[in-house]
């Protein structure tokens, strides 16, 4: 769960990036997060991932209460969380297998799990026939799905999809969202954040608009793929 009580973050410039917002996600939901650049959409993530803190209100991510979680703790509550980011961020040097693999290594997982784990995933977002190739023999669309792959191999509790669309294909953005939705279907929160907003329109479901550091909508609406 997710939850942002009165909370106000205002920047050493001076820019209030969000202005008393409150906001809750439960287990299991998938909201998309929309508003134009500079709305305050990435303030809101590095604020779940405590890269900065709230100037005031409470932050609470999974269980943990933001405000008062020690330094120490911070990979503990990152590693409930996974991350999808617009430019991939895929390690040109490994395999999708090995890119993946590597979240687990890091965390010293187990190898057992590790080879159980990581072909598991690679079905999920069918890539199965591309494990042994390296990032730059794949399409944008299999890039982000290995990205994807790599944000739930740890099984968190929740996705955070940072326009996951961004750099590639309309077509296939409509995939990558369909993608999210069925991982979210097996239990796993998502929210995630885009611009784009025909694919939100298509898929409805829980949007959250964010104007100005205010969240100005916060709805359930049907999408157009309905009926």
């Amino acid at each position: 769960m997710v939850e942002l009580k009165n909370v106000s973050v205002t920047y050493a410039s001076g820019v209030d990036a969000l202005n008393n917002v409150s906001l809750k996600i439960n287990d299991g939901d998938f909201a998309f997060v929309v508003g134009s650049s500079g709305a305050g959409k990435s303030t809101m993530i590095k604020l779940i991932l405590k890269e900065i803190d709230a100037t005031s209100g409470i932050v609470t991510v999974n269980g943990y209460n933001l405000s008062k979680l020690r330094k120490r703790k911070i990979p503990e509550l990152r590693r409930t969380i996974g991350i999808v980011f617009q430019d991939f961020r895929l390690i040109p040097s490994m395999t999708v297998y090995e890119n993946i693999a590597f979240v687990l290594r890091v965390i010293d997982a187990p190898r057992k799990y590790i080879r159980k784990r990581v072909p598991y995933v690679i079905s999920l977002v069918g890539l199965q026939a591309k494990a042994n190739s390296y990032p730059d023999e794949l399409s944008g669309g299999e890039k982000q799905r290995v990205a994807i792959a790599r944000a739930l191999v740890n099984d968190p509790k929740l996705i955070i999809a940072d326009e996951p669309t961004g750099n590639i294909d309309p077509e296939l953005s409509y995939e990558i969202v369909e993608l999210l939705k069925g991982i979210n279907e097996c239990g796993t929160t998502v929210l995630m954040v885009t611009h784009e907003h025909d694919l939100v329109r298509h898929f409805g479901g829980r949007i959250i608009n964010i104007t100005q550091g205010e969240i100005v909508f916060d709805e359930v609406i049907g999408g157009t793929n309905e009926g």
